[in-house]
């Protein structure tokens, strides 16, 4: 049979676990959606609210200038496609292109066309209007498939997301472009202008190295084989050299938050202050326009998707914090740092395990301080170490006095602090491969936590960012030499990249959208940019004879079992023509109440509010159709005007 690649199915959220909004989440949703877009501060500082609409099996993005529904499909070769089913306004994502805005000198034109002209990228503000959200309806829909996906997320304007001068997290290209290389036997050099995706990482290095192919899940979650267990990118075959001999090793270098077209700059401007970097730039891969990171463009997602190869809607760690609604907990794994690795979906599989299946247990892979390091031997965050303890606390001592004088005469201690992470991370490298002797790591993931920080609290291209660059590089340095002095530099593959880019903020504004419906009443879970609504399952039967109506309230987060748990305490308000209360009662443990009603009364003229401290509130008719103002009228009239 000749199957056509245009049969395809609908393909919705793989693993429903109340994210996005249900029926019961309708009212909650759209008052959200309101105060987000409707509602000032907020309403300056939005670009997009995002969510799954279980009612309507479809994807929407709201944003002031217009909004779209739009769904997924997978074809039965499990690629996947997207079609837009309604628009009202704009397409706010219609503009996916991932190849603007990636230098310097186009940011200060992008800043200009948005009316903020300046000749300092460390203050171009960009509007929506002149970004792109490159690979939008993939990157939103593969957050929808996790159970720990939020309700709704929000993502700023490029420029009004916190109140230091860099920040990232949003769908927009700025914040969404990370730097990537691949330097070393197997990779063809040159400079490439390739359409890369963050989850393309892991399979090129896979391709490179030469693992083999499993039995696994392709992106539309079909069996295929492929080269992680779930595998959502490709490998960028343009770039591989299959004539050339297979690197041994891989060493990836993962400068947390460093800017793309910070990067380039540096190299096309001022080689020689990053020295190490150009050498293996020279010497590999370059793709002109980065890669496109994980959404949101946080860093724990990120690095679990450059190491896995998986969006995090289905490696699971979705935020930095998130809730999971079924424990009613929520989960700080950034602030937590150690002992992390649990949180991972075990659907995915890690390059460190990737490198233990094609190599043997025999194989030692490493992360040095990467926030994704199931698998590996050496993880300091989850309190692995190989080697001899003493000495890696004896060569740290002796290297902690590397400290750039910049930090305290700006007076930044934190970035001392994250130089001396960095210090750490060195001296374990060169703890780990005294230890390994001649039996070199087969796979190391090392983050460098320095330019993240400086984006952070200087800007993507302040002068401290760069001196955090210039002593990276550095760093770098020192660890090649380690490769030289063993004479393995020749046969390792390295691989330099970023977990996310980072966009200039309006630090004047103080800019935290994802909080203002919290100020605005609405109760939830906020763990920005994520919203988890707190909601209640409400159900009604009024008695054939019309002479009662029971009420049953609920959580509408259900339990591990599945069940929704009744609430007690809950006032319940029955009220008649014209609102007239008619009766009032507190639910019982079982969540359950009674009341009279008035046979002559229709469903239509009897309504139920229902109020519980931590819950939004409902109000329902008697039929279970919500009285609430329509939410969705009013943003639909907003914006046809």
């Amino acid at each position: 049979m000749n199957r056509e690649s245009n049969q395809r199915r609908e393909h919705g959220p793989e693993r429903r676990g109340g994210q996005g909004l249900d029926p019961h989440q309708s009212d909650s949703g759209d008052a959200t959606i309101l105060a987000l877009l409707a509602e000032t501060p907020a309403a300056d500082f939005v670009d997009l609210v995002i969510t799954w609409r279980a009612n309507e099996n479809a994807y929407e993005v709201w944003a002031r200038r217009g909004m779209i529904r739009f769904k997924r499909y997978a074809d039965d070769r499990g690629a996947l496609s997207f079609q837009v089913v309604e628009q009202v306004g704009e397409n706010p994502i219609a503009n996916q292109d991932p190849f603007i805005i990636s230098t310097i000198d186009e940011e200060l034109d992008a800043a200009a066309r948005s009316g903020n002209p300046t000749d300092d990228p460390n203050r171009a503000y960009f509007e929506p209007g002149v970004i792109s959200h490159p690979y939008a309806y993939e990157r939103i829909a593969q957050l929808f498939d996790s159970p720990r996906a939020p309700d709704l997320i929000v993502s700023p304007k490029a420029y009004a997301y916190g109140i230091q001068p860099g920040q990232h997290g949003a769908l927009d290209v700025v914040q969404c472009r990370a730097p990537l290389v691949f330097s070393g036997p197997g990779v063809r050099r040159g400079t490439f202008k390739l359409n890369a995706r963050q989850v393309d990482v892991a399979p090129t290095i896979a391709r490179i190295a030469g693992l083999p192919k499993i039995a696994g899940l392709d992106a539309s979650g079909s069996s295929a084989e492929v080269y992680m267990k779930r595998q959502d990118g490709k490998p960028l075959d343009e770039i591989v050299d299959d004539n050339a001999e297979r690197p041994k090793r891989v060493y990836m270098f993962l400068l947390d938050g460093l800017s793309h077209s910070e990067l380039r700059h540096q190299l096309d401007n001022n080689r020689a202050a990053i020295p190490n970097l150009a050498g293996l730039v020279e010497r590999g891969a370059m793709l002109s326009h980065g890669s496109i990171v994980n959404f949101p463009s946080i860093t724990w997602p990120s690095h679990s998707t450059i190491l896995t190869g998986a969006w995090c809607g289905h490696h699971d760690v979705v935020n930095p914090t998130f809730h999971l609604r079924e424990h009613r907990e929520t989960v700080p794994i950034q602030g937590n740092i150690f002992e992390t690795e649990r949180y991972l979906s075990p659907d995915v599989e890690t390059l460190y395990e990737a490198f233990k299946r094609a190599g043997g247990e025999g194989a030692i892979t490493a992360s040095i301080h990467e926030p994704q390091g199931r698998g590996a031997d050496h993880a300091v965050f989850e309190r692995r170490i190989v080697g001899d303890k003493t000495r890696l606390k004896a060569l740290t001592a002796e290297m902690a006095s590397d400290v750039s004088a910049r930090w305290a005469d700006d007076n930044m201690p934190a970035m001392t602090r994250e130089e001396i992470v960095d210090i750490r991370g060195v001296a374990q490298v060169i703890n780990l491969f005294e230890h390994c002797g001649d039996e070199a790591p087969v796979f190391v993931a090392h983050e460098f936590v320095l330019t993240d920080g400086a984006g952070h609290d200087y800007g993507p291209h302040h002068e401290g960012l760069r001196e955090a660059l210039y002593r990276t590089d550095k760093r770098i340095g020192a660890v090649l030499e380690i490769f030289r002095a063993r004479g393995l530099l020749d046969s390792t593959l390295f691989v330099v990249t970023s977990d996310h880019g980072m966009a200039a903020q309006r630090v004047e504004l103080k800019g935290n959208p994802a909080r203002e419906p919290e100020r605005a009443g609405i109760q939830g879970v906020f763990a920005e940019p994520m919203i988890y609504l707190r909601d209640l399952r409400v159900e009604l039967e009024r008695a054939r004879d019309l002479r009662s109506l029971r009420v049953t309230v609920l959580d509408n987060d259900h339990l591990p079992d599945g069940e929704h748990p009744p609430l007690a305490g809950a006032r319940v308000t029955l009220h008649g023509r014209g609102g007239a209360v008619l009766a009032e009662s507190r639910t019982p443990e079982t969540g359950r109440v009674a009341f009279a009603t008035p046979a002559d009364a229709s469903d239509a003229e009897l309504t139920v509010s229902i109020e519980l401290k931590n819950f939004n509130s409902r109000k329902l008719r008697a039929d279970g159709t919500s009285l609430a103002k329509n939410l969705r009228q009013i943003l639909y009239a907003n914006l046809n005007s």
